[in-house]
């Protein structure tokens, strides 16, 4: 059975909650992404994830300004996650339960990296061709 350490991303790009929502969409530009996980702001605190449709909502539907919204305002948090051990059929439930595409990966609050919906996709699409 597949787990989500078989398919999880380890590099994962952070942003500063304080972050104004120019400098995220400048992050994910530079490094080609859709999404960046939202840094704690002590050990205790719980982990955010900012997607271009949490962007494309406030920015975009809402009219926001992307030099005056910081990435707290718009970012999603807490989020969803998983240990890296859990069958890869139980994140795909999760995922569709909750309608994200994204979960953290997480062992005692410590971000080990996130899965996503393309990455459990393209596992499957792997077994199936071999």
């Amino acid at each position: 059975m597949l787990t989500v350490r078989d398919v999880m991303v380890r590099e994962v790009i952070k942003v500063s909650p304080f972050a104004t929502i120019r400098e995220a969409i400048t992050l994910m530009k530079q490094h080609g992404v859709k999404s960046l996980v939202v840094e704690q702001q002590n050990e205790h605190d719980a982990w955010g994830l900012i997607t271009y449709t949490n962007i494309l909502k406030t920015v975009i539907a809402e009219d926001g300004d992307i030099d005056l919204l910081n990435v707290y305002d718009v970012c999603a948090k807490p989020v969803i996650s998983v240990g890296e051990s859990l069958g890869l059929r139980h994140v795909a439930a999760l995922m569709s339960d909750h309608r994200v595409k994204r979960l953290l990966v997480l062992e005692d609050n410590r971000l080990l990296g996130f899965v996503t919906m393309d990455d459990i996709m393209a596992a499957l699409f792997e077994r199936m061709e071999s």
